[in-house]
């Protein structure tokens, strides 16, 4: 691994172009980054559905959207990277076309795990780590790929967590029929993951809705259109209760969510999304290794986590196992009532 050297005043690159949460628990490397070289230039390389969530981190100077940059021919894709005049990459999520594309435009330094074997070719600076067993959590391994910036001590988790602070929202208007809320308290349902995650039953949320209800909150059900339409006809009939699925851009979503009064979901973007916004967000796991809350849990200082059984034998023995959906809905009630 190069030596570390100082890079106030340099161009830094940060690739992540997976999906929100990841994103999400990247963002904390661009604000050490810039306590630690206040002059740096920090761009974002993201897909275009996550730029919204990035332009809102104060940390980040600059933001290309892969989406538009791959419509480029190979050598437009080159040229465009080259013209930046970035001084180093970091490849957070290894992407092999990106790393290949880095090389070619001539970045000076690119930083990627060792653990991929196209960055043989493609990265000149190798940190060796590995995610699969590790017990940190992913926002402390992301910071695995900063040694070469002379990190000698991953930060705690309680450090990182003091880094979502840089995110900083605006306000966005809601859909006409969502307008009520501003002046109600509220909570956010987010059943889905779009398979990333392992997911608590619709019903189970369905009941939580009406416990909620029957509490004095109204109830925002969240997700894709194509989520809504697989739960749509379970959500309760009730004025108190409403429908936003497919109808929200992810800055709708961000505002919703920062003046709800607590979200409840999966291991899912929309919980990190709750974390960051010191929100109460809920988060609803399986203890199986590497999908347990150790590794997944919302930054945040309100946010919790709820495993049914953390011992389970079937997830700690790798088996097939939908311990999740035991979790009682009154456990989760009152997780969103402390």
């Amino acid at each position: 691994m190069k030596e570390s050297k100082n890079w106030n005043g340099k161009h830094i690159a940060i690739s992540r172009v997976d999906s929100i949460g990841d994103v999400l628990l990247t963002l904390p490397v661009t604000a050490w980054l810039k306590e630690k070289f206040p002059a740096c230039r920090i761009t974002f390389f993201c897909k275009n559905y996550t730029a919204p969530i990035v332009k809102y981190y104060t940390a980040v100077d600059d933001i290309v959207k892969v989406d538009d940059l791959f419509t480029l021919s190979k050598s437009e894709q080159a040229d465009a990277i080259e013209s930046l005049g970035i001084d180093v990459v970091v490849h957070v999520f290894p992407k092999k076309e990106l790393a290949k594309l880095f090389k070619k435009a001539k970045v000076p330094t690119r930083i990627g795990t060792s653990h991929r074997l196209f960055h043989l070719n493609t990265c000149n600076v190798r940190p060796n780590f590995t995610r699969k067993k590790s017990p940190l959590h992913e926002s402390q391994l992301n910071f695995e790929l900063l040694r070469p910036f002379g990190l000698s001590e991953i930060p705690s988790f309680e450090q990182i967590n003091a880094y979502t602070a840089a995110f900083v929202s605006e306000k966005h208007e809601l859909p006409d029929e969502l307008q009520s809320l501003s002046a109600k308290k509220y909570v956010v349902l987010h059943p889905k993951s779009q398979g990333s995650a392992r997911e608590w039953p619709v019903d189970k949320y369905v009941e939580l809705a009406k416990e909620l209800i029957v509490k004095g909150y109204e109830v925002v059900f969240t997700g894709t259109e194509q989520e809504g339409k697989s739960f749509r006809d379970q959500i309760p009939n009730d004025p108190k209760c409403h429908d936003s699925t497919g109808k929200l851009t992810i800055d709708q979503l961000i505002w919703l969510i920062k003046n709800a009064s607590g979200l409840v979901a999966c291991s899912t973007g929309p919980l990190h999304i709750a974390g960051f916004l010191n929100r109460k967000a809920v988060g609803l796991f399986s203890p199986r290794i590497p999908i347990h809350p150790g590794r997944w849990r919302p930054l945040g200082n309100l946010s919790s986590t709820l495993v049914f059984d953390p011992e389970c034998p079937k997830c700690k023995a790798k088996k097939e196992c939908d311990c999740i959906s035991q979790i009682p809905v009154e456990k989760v009630l009152n997780e969103i009532l402390k």
